[in-house]
């Protein structure tokens, strides 16, 4: 056990073997088997293991990284920024992606209509109520998508100048590290009223 433990990608793997043993016996058990909602709900759990991990590193950068930083021995900064944000930043995006990949899947499995619904503020077909539900959700996932334009347009380009993955001078690198700072924090700030509303929203109205 230890040597499966001590291996990140042993560990990774038999946990999503575990996971989708699991998933096959959810379809088993169901009244409907494998139908239209079984797949709602696969993806659903797509959506939620991909965006922990995706919100996960968003908290890690601000609330860690980003405020240990400036107390770090400028010798000791490199390793930082050679091999640890790197690899997080290669999670952060890819699991960003898959989170509104996989969310937007759970929108349409759910139906068009109530997809249009949703990205609509419930305005389709004019605004009646209960529409004000579909408001409310519509503003979680349109705060997502704003939250995923951020870290593909703005995070991760300024963070390759930043981190000299992509070559830059000392002013152009100091000058991304801010932009990407500041776009960081923008999705900080948006992430817990985009977080309210996808867990309200499922709880009070499924």
């Amino acid at each position: 056990m230890g040597n499966l433990l001590s291996n990140f990608r042993n560990t990774v793997t038999l946990s999503l073997a575990l996971a989708a043993l699991m998933i096959f016996a959810f379809g088993r058990v169901s009244g409907g088997g494998y139908d239209l909602i079984f797949w709602q709900a696969v993806a659903r759990w797509v959506h939620v293991a991909a965006g922990i991990l995706w919100i996960g590193l968003l908290y890690y950068f601000n609330f860690v990284q980003m405020r240990v930083m400036p107390a770090i021995p400028a010798e000791q900064k490199p390793a930082v920024g050679k091999h640890i944000a790197p690899e997080a930043l290669f999670w952060f995006r890819w699991a960003a992606f898959v989170t509104v990949l996989a969310g937007l899947a759970v929108l349409y499995l759910r139906g068009s209509s109530y997809a249009h619904e949703v990205l609509t503020f419930g305005l389709v077909g004019g605004l009646v109520q209960g529409d004000q539900a579909y408001m409310l959700m519509g503003m979680g996932v349109w705060l997502a998508l704003v939250m995923f334009l951020n870290v593909w347009g703005v995070i991760w380009p300024n963070q390759k100048r930043a981190l000299g993955i992509v070559p830059a001078d000392d002013e152009k690198k100091a000058r991304a590290a801010r932009t990407a700072m500041l776009a960081s924090r923008i999705n900080l700030l948006l992430s817990f009223p985009m977080l309210t509303a996808m867990a309200m929203y499922q709880t009070l109205f499924g």
